[in-house]
């Protein structure tokens, strides 16, 4: 595979074994996964890398994943990378007020199966 078809990933996650498990099926599909596990190390490493998407998780002990959200949205250069919400929280309300009020790609609730990541993960970067 060319280098410059590969798309690189980069997963927030306070749950290391999470982000290994994501690693395990996205990296199977040929994709190039990079992992934080938490929103400071992560938003440093998106800022680094510009990575095509980003998984983030809401729930994390150190910066949240909607303050990381928010300071991507702020930055000229991370503004336009597509965002894939994963959160155990998987209230309707939620969904509906995550995706309309802050305009995320899509959303993910966990449990999920790989084939749902693989669907979302596609499907945004499909429409890019």
């Amino acid at each position: 595979m060319n280098n410059a078809t590969v798309r690189h990933i980069i997963c927030i996650e306070d749950e290391p074994e999470m982000i290994d498990l994501i690693q395990l099926i996205l990296t199977r599909r040929g994709f190039e996964v990079s992992g934080a596990t938490g929103g400071k190390e992560g938003i440093t490493l998106v800022r680094e890398k510009r990575p095509d998407l980003v998984l983030l998780d809401l729930m994390m002990p150190d910066m949240d994943g909607w303050e990381v959200y928010q300071q991507m949205k702020a930055e000229e250069s991370t503004r336009n990378i597509p965002v894939i919400v994963v959160t155990a929280k998987a209230q309707n309300i939620d969904k509906v007020l995550g995706l309309h009020i802050a305009k995320v790609d899509d959303y993910i609730a966990k449990p999920f199966s790989p084939q749902e990541l693989i669907d979302s993960v596609e499907k945004v970067l499909g429409s890019k």
